[in-house]
This record gives structure tokens, C-alpha cells and sequence, in this order.
């Protein structure tokens, strides 16, 4: 079942949302990829728990947490 996870990510630039696009598009089981820059989050619809979602983010190099189940 799929669940939609939020994740804190600082992202300063275009760049920045794209290495958190490309990392998580990668993943089976990603559905959608919401970015938000101003307020810093990731939206992510998927069937994969949010530890393996965030050990993917943070592949980027950028600092994230993890928030909640939206």
C-alpha cells in the first residue's frame, strides 16, 4: 500500500531538487516526487518505508529528516 512520506531536505538550488529527483526516481516503488524549495520538503508517495527513502536522500549529500506521514 502506498503512503505518502514528507522529508525535510535543504535544497538551495535547481540542482539540488534534481539530485533528490533523480536518486528517488530510481527507486521501484516511487510513485511521485513533490518538491517544495521554499519550505525545504520532499513529498514522496510510495510503497517503500521511509528508511529507505531517507538513506536515499541523504545519498545526495544533502542534509534531510524525516517528518511524518502525510
Amino acid at each position: 500500500m502506498s503512503q505518502k512520506h514528507v522529508f525535510n531536505v535543504t535544497m538551495t538550488c535547481g540542482g539540488c531538487s534534481g539530485a533528490v529527483t533523480r536518486v528517488l526516481k530510481r527507486l521501484d516503488g516511487v510513485e511521485n516526487i513533490d518538491i517544495d524549495m521554499e519550505g525545504q520538503k520532499v513529498t514522496v508517495t510510495s510503497t517503500l518505508d521511509s528508511d529507505k527513502l531517507l538513506e536515499t536522500i541523504k545519498k545526495t549529500g544533502k542534509e534531510c529528516s524525516y517528518v511524518d506521514v502525510a
